[in-house]
């Protein structure tokens, strides 16, 4: 269950980060209640799964999961470079939150 949490937290950060972007380029209250809306429930669901998980280990996949994912967001939703070495980033961060993942 925890681990369920801890990607839904992830998936929920890079909603508000998607949302961010979008405030940027449209100020409605709609786009504010589902940023404000994504963070807290990332908090929520963070908070849910480290009462199980370490600390290090959930803290670094909730933030890779946020900023792989924000940044595979940003390039499938608003034409942000897709350069090989980007991706390549993208997977070196991937794989040091399942190396975590398989050392603790």
């Amino acid at each position: 269950m925890a681990w369920f949490c801890l990607i839904a937290a992830g998936i929920f950060e890079m909603t508000g980060v998607a949302m961010i972007n979008k405030w940027n380029r449209d100020r409605t209250w709609l786009t504010l209640i589902l940023l404000l809306a994504s963070f807290g429930a990332s908090f929520l669901f963070l908070s849910l799964a480290m009462k199980t998980l370490p600390m290090g280990t959930a803290y670094a996949v909730w933030t890779g999961i946020g900023t792989a994912g924000g940044a595979i967001l940003g390039m499938v939703l608003y034409g942000e470079s897709a350069d090989w070495r980007r991706v390549l980033c993208i997977g070196v961060i991937l794989a040091a939150a399942v190396g975590l993942k398989l050392i603790s």
